[in-house]
């Protein structure tokens, strides 16, 4: 996620002071110095952002800190209608009043792919417990 908004960054920065100027930077010494000072730039947003994720996700607030509930929950739905409920009521529609006509077909992949990623970073946290790994004081 945070790399897709700042991957180029460095490059739109020469592009805009090029565009500025009118003048290209010829110098190697010079484009290293730049280069460097964009990466250092670059490594603080990225700081700055995980910071900001770290202080999200201890926040007691359902708004702020609830929204890894809600994909969870979200994706534990799609689930629960792609394996109960649609194939029970596909099922009382055919037996119990005759519809031979076609059924709704939902598009659970992207859903389906997020639930799995979750349970997998459940299970690892489930691992994690049960040799006894503390991550409550990890940073």
């Amino acid at each position: 996620m945070i790399d897709i908004s700042l991957k180029g960054i460095g490059d739109l920065f020469t592009s805009a002071r090029e565009a500025l100027t009118g003048e290209k930077i010829v110098d190697p010494t010079k484009l290293a110095e730049i280069a460097k000072d964009l990466q250092v730039l670059e490594n603080a947003l990225m700081t700055g952002q995980m910071e900001i994720n770290k202080a999200e996700a201890k926040h007691a607030s359902i708004f702020v800190a609830g929204w890894r509930p809600f994909v969870g929950w979200i994706g534990a739905a799609a689930l629960a209608y792609m394996a109960i409920l649609e194939p029970l009521a596909r099922f009382a529609a055919v037996v119990g009043f005759g519809y031979a006509g076609p059924f709704p077909v939902l598009d659970t992949t992207i859903t389906m792919q997020v639930l799995l990623g979750m349970l997998g970073i459940g299970s690892m946290r489930s691992f994690d417990k049960m040799k006894g790994v503390d991550t409550k004081g990890v940073k």
